[in-house]
């Protein structure tokens, strides 16, 4: 279960603004082997990929928003292969596109083209689900509807371990089941469930379903995940790599402490 360890800058968006490069050499020091990026900060790929290269970092992927991708495939893509991002992630979709919604079909199909371009410039396209993705459409979920419709080769996984929870599936079952179509996986931690401030929390909209307990996220280990399971079925799945996301901190701490506090976690687990 030793996997190569990763995080999302965007755990610590707001160290990363002020000072990115200050920001990677911290992530460093706490045992990260890599970093996935959502938004670049100021600057040009080159100038990340020359940081993470001096620090020894590697830019293993990066989520970028779709309705840039579909603008500019190839432009916005090379972006990452320029940066030297083995992977580039479709991370949200906003309530116009979801499933549910006529544009869902559209996506789909901008999806398999994505993920030819990104297969070009030497890159894999993956998706990165929330818990709306496990609507049902004519009795499967819409996730699986994803997967089902865009070869394996065009497009990949990168399960949100907490949303899979969130959405109603076991993340270490639901993990074992995208064997083989699995190579890197989000490990985030919780306590509650579905609420008000759910979506809020990841810095997008304030609306959804009310809960009894509150929703909150946590460092990795410092919630309701069972996390030796999930890394037990990565191995399974044949994961390459793990990345931790905190979309924003909690228990009193900073988003530096927060990533360093879920680090120091996965090392006592032999991660």
């Amino acid at each position: 279960m030793a996997f190569p360890v990763a995080i999302q800058v965007y755990s610590v968006r707001d160290f990363a603004s002020a000072n990115l490069y200050a920001t990677l050499k911290e992530l460093k020091k706490m045992g990260y082997d890599g970093v996935e990026f959502a938004g670049l900060y100021g600057h040009t790929a080159e100038e990340v990929r020359d940081m993470c290269h001096d620090i020894g970092l590697v830019p293993i992927s990066a989520h970028v928003p779709y309705l840039d991708m579909i603008s500019d495939p190839e432009g916005v893509l090379g972006q990452y292969a320029t940066m030297g991002c083995k992977y580039v992630v479709v991370p949200y979709l906003t309530e116009e596109y979801r499933p549910g919604t006529p544009n869902f079909a559209e996506v789909i199909k901008n999806v398999g083209m994505l993920g030819g371009v990104a297969k070009k410039l030497g890159m894999q396209l993956l998706y990165h689900n929330h818990d709306f993705e496990f609507a049902k459409l004519d009795g499967k979920y819409a996730l699986d509807v994803l997967y089902d419709s865009v070869p394996a080769d065009l497009l990949q996984t990168e399960l949100d371990t907490c949303w899979v929870n969130v959405g109603g599936e076991d993340p270490a079952e639901y993990l074992t089941k995208y064997s083989g179509r699995s190579p890197v996986v989000h490990l985030k931690d919780f306590v509650g469930s579905k609420s008000e401030n759910m979506y809020e929390l990841i810095g997008i909209e304030k609306k959804a379903e009310p809960a009894s307990e509150k929703f909150e996220l946590r460092p990795v280990g410092s919630g309701k995940q069972d996390f030796p399971a999930i890394l037990a079925a990565s191995e399974k799945a044949g994961v390459t790599w793990v990345i931790v996301e905190q979309d924003s901190p909690s228990m009193g701490l900073s988003s530096l402490e927060c990533a360093a506090k879920s680090r120091a976690y996965l090392k006592t687990i032999g991660c």
